[in-house]
């Protein structure tokens, strides 16, 4: 695919857009990078848009993860149970997405955050157990709560922490700050997998990953960092992590009914 120059200043500028959500949230970076690179940067297919974002989002979620494993934010065991029952659903699930009209996976996509948005919203005053674990007892609830998000991440072609962190708040009770620091793990092996199905298929545009994922390294630095100053106040994340997701759905799905 042929894109002019102010098409790739774009995407390193939505690349750090994105690298600053995943920081700061542990996820929505496919929630902002598929829009992004549909409606400014101009990628004109909605698959390739998609499979591009996988790879962009899987790399940059890896920059992210680093900066919270040296904040001591990530539950590495809740993380690895999470993302290994997750990885077979991604699979699946990126198979069964392609096979569905772009535009109508687009709009599916923004009902599904408008859904999670709003649960998001209700929890917000909910400050989690800092000393959750992941035990044989909670074990298969984790597992299950992982490869339902795994399978949705896939068809949606997202890195799915927008639904990961939810999720591992859900069947672990921990912190959403924790939440946030393991979601990584799970992001980048979900993204990684949808990011190799698109890849075999040839749904990947390699130049415009690169400068995304350039721009994402620095915006996921900053992201960490005001992460661990959100966490003093109560709430502040998730609200803001409620809104940035409902605010986006919204656009999504208007842009879709009106033909853009």
């Amino acid at each position: 695919m042929f894109l002019e120059p102010v098409q790739y200043a774009l995407g390193a500028l939505s690349g750090g857009v994105v690298g600053l959500s995943l920081g700061l949230f542990g996820g929505g970076g496919s929630i902002l990078a598929v829009p992004l690179m549909v409606y400014l940067v101009g990628v004109p297919n909605a698959h390739l848009a998609i499979g591009t974002s996988a790879v962009s989002v899987a790399a940059n979620a890896m920059t992210g993860l680093a900066s919270h494993a040296r904040n001591g934010t990530v539950n590495w065991r809740c993380a690895a149970v999470y993302s290994a029952a997750g990885v077979l659903g991604a699979f699946f699930g990126s198979s069964l997405g392609k096979a569905i009209d772009g535009r109508h996976l687009l709009f599916l996509f923004a009902g599904l955050m408008l859904v999670v948005g709003a649960l998001m919203f209700r929890r917000r005053g909910v400050a989690g157990d800092p000393t959750a674990v992941c035990s044989r007892e909670n074990a298969p609830r984790v597992m299950g709560f992982g490869s339902g998000t795994g399978l949705l991440s896939g068809f949606f072609g997202i890195g799915g922490g927008f639904l990961i962190v939810p999720g591992l708040v859900a069947s672990t009770g921990m912190p959403m700050i924790n939440a946030i620091g393991s979601s990584l793990v799970a992001v980048a092996a979900f993204g990684m997998t949808t990011a190799i199905s698109y890849a075999l298929s040839g749904m990947v545009d390699w130049s415009l990953a690169f400068v995304f994922i350039a721009g994402g390294i620095a915006g996921g630095l900053g992201g960490s960092r005001a992460a661990m100053l959100l966490e003093t106040r109560k709430g502040a994340l998730n609200m803001l992590f409620a809104l940035m997701i409902v605010v986006v759905a919204i656009y999504m799905a208007w842009r879709n009914m009106i033909g853009g």
